[in-house]
């Protein structure tokens, strides 16, 4: 095997390391340039419930424990 250093090669090896660093540098130049800051605008939601969706909750909530009722009857004594 011969050594870089005294047959020259080292050249070749520094210029391939030069040109890799100067591709990095333009690939980051490019994505500062080029990459638009997107203004996200907040949302905001309505946090006042509306009182006919309440009282409709509240009636199925009603009607839900009025079946239950009916359907199910408990046992008198616990086995």
């Amino acid at each position: 095997m011969q050594n870089p250093f005294e047959s020259g090669h080292i050249k070749n090896y520094v210029f391939l390391y030069v040109s890799v660093v100067i591709i990095m540098i333009l690939f980051f130049i490019a994505s500062t340039l080029f990459i638009e800051e997107e203004n996200i605008e907040k949302k905001v939601f309505n946090t006042e419930v509306n009182e006919t969706i309440q009282e409709k909750n509240r009636l199925k909530h009603l009607e839900e424990e009025r079946s239950l009722k009916t359907k199910f009857k408990l046992l008198d004594k616990a086995y």
